[in-house]
């Protein structure tokens, strides 16, 4: 019996034994296949890295063509390597606290200079930059920490609803490119002053490109299918028949634009375009090569010197004016009989069939862009920002950067005073900066993020936020920033 039970127990040593010797036998082979990974590595590198001598050493050997035809079909598959022109020194150091949009955070200012590794004269790149009052800054997400993505994402002013990642801002993308539109403030040399910016201090920029409002804001386009309108004009007065059976005249004064045929040049801009966005007046409308065109109330001081027709109600005029349109006749009719001279008992112009709603142009700010409609008015609230007596008593007490008071006193490097600091801690903290996970689930409500050269300390209550202090950045923390 003893026998057997001293059998029994060598059996189990020896299993024990030999499971310990295929574990360590599994790791050997890992540790084996990460050798020969690392190996082919470093062979890789140091190749790459002689190529390199090879070629410095003979500056006038001509490239191989295998390498410029793998360069040009990496281009033709989209496949290309990046090289950053700068980076961005921004009053945002870290991610906690930077605003989601550049929008929120107005006074919020940032500096780019472009990298003389980029150009041998990189202040050449920017000559003429500055006839622009914006730029568009393409820039990297560099803080994301992985590079994992999902196909729906929880917008933080949705609340933890769901969408697709491309119906959003979210930086976590298949490509973690930015895209932000920032106020060009100066160029000097080889450095753009930029504000309402929405990017941290280090982000690597990737291209500028100026902002043209003729070509990047969808409110300057006129859409016009001339296919869908018959062109048989009376080219001798517009006329728009009103209530009372008489007929009301406007005169449109511009020599650019005229309608002689069912031919309509592509390249002439034609019909009233929005109204006049610098003007709160309904009454100016604005055509498609910028002239003004001014409807005159009879009650104007300068009505005396306009045609007799315009003594009529523009009101009514307007009124019956966007029947008209609504049933279908031809809005092109208000420019066709530019220069003619008109009377209210002139020919009337030719009406046109009905055409389908969609291929209508449309009129207004709707008909020029649609966003989503929780962007206007998201389940998030805004927050009232409250300052404690503390709190503004030590803002109070940081110096803008061209003062030249007290050393001893908080200067900032980008914010020009504490009234514009205060302006942005609102900003900021009015479009809750918190995450879903924090906002709904963390029982600590202190947050804490730093502007420029000072640390706010707040919490949130039910619909505010207060700040309760404002501190100089740590002289270690901000070296480290």
């Amino acid at each position: 019996m003893s026998a057997t039970c001293n059998c029994t127990e060598h059996v189990n040593k020896l299993n024990q034994q030999i499971s310990v010797m295929r574990k360590e036998i599994k790791n050997l082979r890992q540790l084996l296949d990460s050798a020969v990974r690392s190996h082919r590595k470093h062979m890789t590198s140091l190749q790459s890295a002689l190529t390199h001598i090879g070629q410095s050493r003979s500056p006038k050997s001509q490239p191989r063509p295998q390498a410029e035809l793998e360069t040009r079909n990496s281009l033709e598959k989209g496949t290309i390597q990046t090289v950053p022109i700068g980076y961005i020194s921004s009053c945002f150091s870290v991610k906690n606290g930077t605003p989601r949009q550049p929008t929120i955070c107005g006074p919020s200012r940032a500096t780019l200079q472009i990298q003389q590794s980029v150009f041998n004269n990189p202040e050449h790149s920017l000559v003429g930059l500055d006839n622009y009052s914006h730029v568009w800054v393409i820039f990297l997400f560099h803080k994301n920490g992985h590079l994992s993505y999902k196909a729906k994402v929880k917008p933080p002013r949705l609340n933890g609803q769901r969408v697709g990642v491309y119906s959003t801002r979210s930086p976590h993308r298949p490509n973690a490119l930015g895209l932000t539109l920032a106020k060009l403030d100066r160029v000097t040399g080889d450095t753009l002053h930029l504000s309402e910016i929405d990017m941290i201090a280090g982000t690597p920029v990737l291209d500028i490109k100026p902002y043209i409002s003729d070509y990047d804001s969808p409110h300057s386009r006129v859409d016009i299918d001339t296919d869908t309108y018959d062109c048989g004009v009376q080219p001798e007065s517009t006329s728009v028949p009103s209530e009372e059976g008489t007929t009301s005249v406007e005169t449109l004064h511009s020599d650019s634009v005229a309608l002689s045929s069912c031919t309509v040049d592509p390249q002439l801009d034609l019909g009233v375009e929005r109204q006049d966005s610098h003007s709160t007046d309904p009454r100016i409308l604005h055509s498609k090569d910028k002239s003004k065109v001014h409807i005159l109330h009879p009650g104007d001081a300068s009505s005396s010197s306009a045609p007799k027709a315009l003594d009529k109600d523009i009101t009514a005029v307007l009124g019956e004016l966007k029947a008209y349109i609504s049933e279908g006749h031809n809005p092109l009719t208000l420019g066709s009989s530019v220069g003619k001279s008109q009377a209210s008992d002139g020919p009337k112009a030719k009406p046109l069939e009905p055409v389908e709603d969609s291929a209508r142009p449309c009129y207004g700010e709707e008909a020029y862009s649609t966003i989503a409609g929780w962007i206007r008015e998201p389940p998030v609230t805004s927050l009232e920002v409250r300052f404690t007596p503390h709190a503004e008593r030590e803002l109070g007490e940081f110096l803008a950067p061209i003062n030249t008071e007290s050393h001893d006193r908080p200067r900032f490097r980008f914010l020009r005073g504490p009234k514009e600091a205060a302006a942005a801690i609102r900003g900021v903290l009015s479009a809750d900066p918190r995450s879903v996970y924090r906002r709904s689930r963390c029982k600590d409500r202190l947050f804490f993020f730093t502007l420029d050269t000072a640390d706010i300390t707040c919490w949130f209550g039910q619909g505010f936020a207060e700040v309760l202090r404002v501190r100089l950045v740590a002289v270690g923390k901000e070296l480290a920033s």
